[in-house]
Parts: C-alpha cells; structure tokens; sequence
C-alpha cells in the first residue's frame, strides 16, 4: 500500500519479502521505486530473505532496495540495519 501523490507518508520503512507468490520482492522495489513521487523514491526499503550470497544481496540493492537482511532474523542486525537506512 503506497498512498497517491500529496498525501500522508504512509511508512517510515519497508521491510521487503523477496520471495512472494505473485509479484516477487525485487520486482515490487522495482515498481515502487518508479512511482512519479518522492515518497516512494526515498522510502527505505529493507531485504529480507533466505538468500545471504553477494550475488542476492547486489541484485537487491540494484532493484532499488537500500539493504538486505539474511533469514533467520537476528533481531540486533535488524536493528542495526534499520538504524543504518534512516540516518542516511
């Protein structure tokens, strides 16, 4: 759910399943990424996933996504990564 240009900010961040049924996690950054406002350009968006090699962690960050957390979740990393994204 991305609200409509002008309204309310509707996230401070997402975290980004990347293995969905419908619309994988990558090409849903993708979309989310080339709505024509701010907002969605800049919200950030977090990885999570099973998948920890480099190459999943690039294809990630190169879909648009801001970083990548590796499943099973470690809650400190979590924390560490959210900190991360919202002080950029």
């Amino acid at each position: 759910l991305i609200k409509e240009k002008g309204q309310e900010e509707p996230f401070d961040l997402i975290f980004m399943d990347v293995q969905m049924p419908v619309m994988n996690g990558l090409d849903a950054t993708r979309a989310i990424r080339e709505l024509d406002f701010d907002y969605a350009k800049n919200v950030p968006i977090i990885a999570m996933t099973a998948d920890a090699f480099s190459e999943n962690v690039a294809e990630c960050l190169q879909a648009g996504m801001n970083a990548h957390i590796a499943k099973p979740i470690d809650l400190n990393l979590v924390l560490a990564e959210i900190r991360k994204v919202k002080n950029k």
